[in-house]
């Protein structure tokens, strides 16, 4: 099981993070459950996940959401469908040129990118509604290692919570509602 250090710097093993018996949920960390539950300041919300399930190691194209801590970098949104979400995170509107590189050779890997680009890049502008809010991980970012996963994001799951290509998903009300009082020393927190 993987151990999880909060800021007073005592382990704290991952089925406390699910406890309903916990007097007080851990400042903080957004925990999520391999069966798709991702609970925040006492209350739990449905979240999709990877297509082939959490894995320990995380590998580019996996389908896996990885396990592990991770800081919520900045929020991205799509101006012409909603307004600036309410966070104390960076908020960075998204346009069509914008990417994300997934090309473990290109040496923007893993990181925003321009598109075109000449190398294998997401695009961040898409017709569905999946990415008009987007929470950036701090997966595989410091420092980026070519081939461990790019792209890992918080966003808007499809209605019926279709599993994703490894980041985590929610309905678009509980995202919004979770990120208000999230900031940059906020981690998400995937259980195995």
């Amino acid at each position: 099981m993987l151990s999880i250090t909060i800021p007073a710097a005592r382990p704290v093993p991952p089925a406390a993070l699910f406890d309903p018996e916990a007097p007080v949920p851990l400042a903080n960390i957004l925990s999520v459950s391999p069966e798709g539950h991702l609970k925040w300041r006492g209350k739990t919300y449905r979240c999709a996940l990877g297509r082939a399930g959490i894995a320990m190691t995380k590998r580019e194209g996996d389908g896996a959401t990885p396990v592990g801590c991770f800081n919520l970098r900045r929020v991205l949104y799509r101006p012409e469908r909603e307004d600036a979400p309410q966070t104390l995170l960076a908020v960075e509107a998204i346009y069509e040129v914008d990417g994300w590189c997934d090309d473990p050779e290109d040496p923007e890997y893993n990181r925003p990118v321009s598109l075109p680009h000449g190398a294998s890049a997401e695009a961040m502008w898409r017709e569905d509604s999946l990415y008009d809010i987007v929470v950036v991980l701090g997966h595989n970012d410091a420092p980026v290692i070519p081939g461990c996963g790019s792209a890992i994001f918080l966003h808007v799951a499809t209605p019926a919570y279709a599993p994703t290509e490894g980041c985590i998903a929610l309905a678009r009300e509980d995202l919004l509602k979770i990120i208000q009082d999230c900031d940059s020393e906020t981690q998400v927190c995937v259980l195995d």
